[in-house]
């Protein structure tokens, strides 16, 4: 038995009359397992009792946080060993001590004694959430476990929910760092058909907020609590949705937002709302009331022309899809998220041209291209090695929106030149990649 197990042990015996109502309620987001810059901005702070602000050293913070999970970890052993971390208010779920020492929460084990690897991180989201004050970070945890046994979340997986709602949410890629992003695209909803057949009936309501939450449980299950990925990307698109008319969809929505805060703690590392209009602006004031300040920070907010430019900042262009300015498309049959990406940055009232040599002939050569924020005259030529053959012209045009993606059949060595001109006062990024496979031209298999 190590030395943390041993002190859990003895503060259980001398806690044996600890009362769950002593403790407040809490809600959380994502979590790093070792200090990182947002625990060190969280914790730099602090008032003595003669109302001097002081800032704690590094080691300091770290000393802090390493205390609240020490402490954090007994009291969840105390809880898991007396068989009362499944209470809430007077009411008690019923566990056999057998069986509440296997207790998991997202596949994994919250009794600290199994020395799982997971099982730190898993408490310190809880932690992090309530910015290291154990009571309220185990209150939380109480509350999670009641509710997602109540509400049998761990086998939501398992069950069929229908095909209603499949085109309003997808589960799609991944971002910069490797977390899973799900975009929920609210555009479906505008056919008014559709919207009755959805939401028409409180127990189509009901369904739908199941499906919201078996979704989640999908992204968690991607993620890894062993030192790996643990948090998500949500994206919402408000693209086209309906402004008028869709009430419960609103209410779903933040009833949805409410619950992630409360019992997926940690779980959701940003949210990104793109194609806002203006009307979602002054409902957020009026939402935000219901949102703690620690998860008002993990909302942002793209405006139409700032979409691609935010979303690159978390996602790469191979895994951003082609409607918000990336490369990536549904069923790509020709490039894949591991077909290398190149970046050229494109100077203020300047021209830039990228090059793709073929010095052969019989291939096809595919290229994908995308311009942050676009706004620029581009143009693709196909020029040949011999100068007697003729240049060909294959696109030439100014191009303000999603990537394009083009192909050209090389019957003779030579090079496909795309030409940006850029004739605005600011910079521009430029995201392309390219790849050449063998092809029998038409005429031959015809012949």
């Amino acid at each position: 038995m190590n030395d943390t197990t041993e002190e859990c042990n003895n503060n259980y015996e001398n806690e044996n009359n600890y009362n769950i109502n002593d403790t407040p309620l809490v809600f959380i987001e994502n979590d790093e397992k070792s200090l990182n810059e947002d625990q060190e901005q969280e914790l730099v702070v602090e008032d003595n009792n003669d109302g001097v602000i002081e800032t704690p050293s590094p080691a300091g913070i770290k000393l802090k946080i390493k205390k609240s999970l020490l402490e954090f970890r007994c009291k969840v052993e105390g809880a898991i060993l007396g068989n009362y971390l499944l209470e809430q208010q007077g009411e008690k779920i019923a566990f056999t001590k057998e069986d509440i020492r296997d207790v998991t929460l997202w596949g994994v084990p919250l009794l600290p004694s199994k020395a799982h690897e997971g099982t730190d991180v898993v408490l310190m989201k809880f932690l992090k959430a309530k910015d290291y004050k154990v009571n309220d970070a185990f209150d939380m945890l109480q509350k999670t476990m009641v509710w997602r046994i109540k509400n049998n979340v761990d086998k939501i997986l398992d069950e069929d929910l229908g095909s209603d709602f499949e085109n309003s949410g997808i589960l799609d890629s991944r971002d910069k760092e490797g977390r899973p992003v799900c975009y929920h695209l609210f555009e479906v909803f505008k056919d008014k058909v559709l919207y009755k057949k959805t939401f028409g009936t409180q127990e189509k309501c009901e369904l739908f907020l199941r499906w919201r939450i078996q979704l989640m449980e999908i992204a968690v299950k991607k993620l890894c609590f062993r030192g790996g990925v643990d948090s998500t990307i949500q994206v919402f698109d408000l693209k086209n949705s309906p402004i008028q008319g869709m009430k419960e969809l609103s209410a779903l929505s933040k009833k949805a937002l409410i619950l992630f805060q409360n019992y997926y703690p940690e779980i959701v590392y940003k949210n990104i709302v793109v194609n806002a209009p203006f009307w979602f602006y002054t409902s957020q004031v009026l939402f935000s009331r219901f949102m703690n300040q620690r998860n008002k920070k993990k909302f942002i907010l793209a405006r139409p022309q700032k979409v691609t430019q935010i979303l690159l900042k978390y996602i790469a262009p191979e895994h951003l899809p082609a409607e918000y300015g990336g490369l990536r498309r549904n069923g790509d049959q020709d490039f894949s998220p591991d077909d290398k990406v190149l970046e050229l940055k494109i100077k203020a009232n300047s021209v830039s041209t990228v090059e793709f040599p073929v010095n052969e002939s019989g291939v096809t050569i595919m290229w994908d291209v995308t311009v942050v924020g676009w706004d620029v005259s581009y143009k693709e030529e196909f020029i040949p090695d011999d100068e007697g053959s003729y240049t060909i012209l294959l696109q030439n045009q100014n191009i303000v929106g999603d990537s394009t993606r083009n192909s050209f059949y090389i019957s003779e060595p030579g090079k496909i030149l795309l030409t940006v001109e850029n004739g605005n006062y600011k910079k521009k990024r430029m995201y392309y990649r390219s790849k050449t496979r063998t092809t029998v031209p038409m005429f031959i298999l015809l012949s």
